[in-house]
């Protein structure tokens, strides 16, 4: 055997040694590494419970802070239009100056205050929904306004079937929070037109009293 053969067969056995010599290292790191335990599935039945309970209480103080804003423009609107008709509308024939101010200002506090009234309003769905319609999930049985025209045992029985379904539960769950926020998103659209009418009923009355009483300045003897 030449000496190139006995360095090939050399280079051979070496290589082999090295290649074993690493899997011999691989597979002691391997067995070393603790067993991952099987990843928890999301959405855990206490995860989703604790999601819906915030859900629900997040839409509740916000339909809460929108009924309180409504009243309270109502009550602010209802105070400047019972002055304007008390204290300024009896000099209007002595004052007649006085009209075109005022009548902006109390036709943009009457604009306010019917914004307001319709976002404190109460929304009840005039339909009345029948037990089938609720088992087929086409209305909430969570809602009292489809609810309403059922008899208490129809009510009760298809409470029953739906705490005995998990699936159709969170559904029900689910069509109620829509619901629920669908009516808070018009009352805050309500809200922003009853705020804007109000600021320029502010803006404008104001400013026309401030023209008139500049006017009247300029023109006194």
């Amino acid at each position: 055997m030449s000496e190139l053969e006995k360095a090939e067969k050399r280079l051979a056995q070496a290589s082999a040694a090295v290649q074993k010599a690493l899997r011999d290292e691989q597979q002691a790191a391997a067995a070393s590494q603790p067993v991952a335990a099987p990843a928890k599935p999301p959405g855990s039945a206490r995860g989703v419970e604790t999601m819906y309970r915030n859900v629900y209480r997040v839409q509740m103080d916000l339909t809460s802070l929108a009924d309180n804003k409504a009243n309270m423009m109502i009550s602010i609107n209802g105070i400047i239009i019972s002055i304007i008709l008390a204290a300024v509308a009896p000099k209007l024939d002595s004052n007649p100056w006085l009209m075109l101010p005022t009548t902006l200002l109390l036709l943009g506090t009457m604009v306010s205050l019917v914004f307001s009234v319709l976002a404190a309003r109460p929304r009840v769905s005039p339909k009345r929904a029948t037990l089938d319609q609720l088992q087929h999930n086409q209305d909430s049985l969570l809602f009292f306004g489809h609810f309403a025209g059922l008899t208490e045992d129809e009510f009760v029985q298809g409470m029953k079937e739906l705490m005995g379904d998990r699936t159709a539960l969170y559904e029900a769950m689910m069509r109620d929070i829509y619901g629920l926020g669908s009516v808070l998103g018009k009352k805050f659209r309500l809200l922003k037109a009853a705020y804007l009418a109000f600021m320029v009923a502010l803006l404008t009355g104001v400013g026309a009293y401030l023209l008139v009483f500049g006017w009247l300045l300029r023109t006194a003897p």
